[in-house]
């Protein structure tokens, strides 16, 4: 059994941007399927500020990778799709998961030999290399991981987070040794890391996209005081505390509000 992807990697519209293991991040130059003037125009403009389409593909070879409910666009080869749920008791351990992080209940896992190609995306492809680490993720990052890394809900260290901190009360993890794939806000030349040696780093706003499992995560007044809080003008702050890393997106808020003002 064989097969032969034709225009894809040769297409001189196409670039493979990273790749890790099985995992490339392929990226297209232009969009050339404009059938309108509009669209032409947005096509350019968006061409020339770099924002492109992007996509995931992955290689199997004898091999697994989890999905996001709804990710893939097509795949090619002997490569079998199941639930990657075990029994009634699993299910319902993920519809729990799903319901306290805002993810899908199913997240599909592949098995076998050949080629996946995921819904194209103009968000940014993030490939990390986890290496016996557990690193929590933002609502809605996750895309795709190899299957030897192994995915659970990790709660929060304190209720006030959530009703606080603009930050959900449980949030998806990864743990172990394997590839994981972000869809994250921004490109990741654009995170700004910060490793903490028990230490202390205060955030406002929503702006990690991920954290190492290990720091204490509280929301807590900016000052003080109430008073102080209130004259600082940040009032509660989103605290990640202990020995680990950070990675921030400063830039999100900003490209945000802009958007949102120039959007009819």
């Amino acid at each position: 059994m064989a097969y032969t992807i034709n225009n894809l990697k040769d297409n001189s519209n196409v670039v493979i941007k990273e790749q890790l293991g099985g995992f490339s991040v392929i990226e297209y130059k232009e969009d050339l399927s404009s059938t309108t003037l509009a669209e032409a125009q947005s096509n350019f403009f968006m061409s020339k500020s770099n924002m492109r389409n992007k996509q995931l593909m992955i290689e199997l070879n004898n091999s697994e990778v989890t999905l996001s409910a709804g990710a893939m666009q097509y795949m090619v080869g002997n490569i079998e799709m199941t639930s990657g749920v075990k029994g009634v008791g699993g299910l319902m351990r993920n519809i729990v998961s799903s319901a306290a992080t805002g993810t899908s209940a199913i997240k599909p896992l592949y098995k076998g030999t050949g080629t996946i190609l995921l819904e194209t995306t103009y968000k940014y492809l993030w490939l990390i290399d986890v290496d016996n680490d557990h690193i929590v993720i933002d609502d809605g990052l996750f895309l795709a991981c190899e299957s030897s890394l192994q995915l659970a809900v990790t709660a929060r260290k304190s209720l006030s987070s959530a009703a606080l901190g603009g930050e959900g009360l449980f949030n998806l993890s990864a743990k172990g040794k394997g590839i994981l794939a972000l869809e994250a806000p921004i490109p990741s030349e654009e995170a700004v890391v910060i490793e903490l040696q028990n230490d202390v780093l205060k955030v406002d706003g929503n702006f990690a996209l991920m954290w190492s499992n290990t720091l204490d995560f509280t929301v807590e007044k900016s000052g003080k005081t109430r008073l102080g809080s209130a004259a600082s003008g940040e009032g509660l702050v989103n605290v990640y505390r202990g020995t680990g890393t950070v990675w921030l997106a400063p830039l999100t808020s900003y490209r945000n509000s802009l958007f949102q003002a120039n959007t009819p």
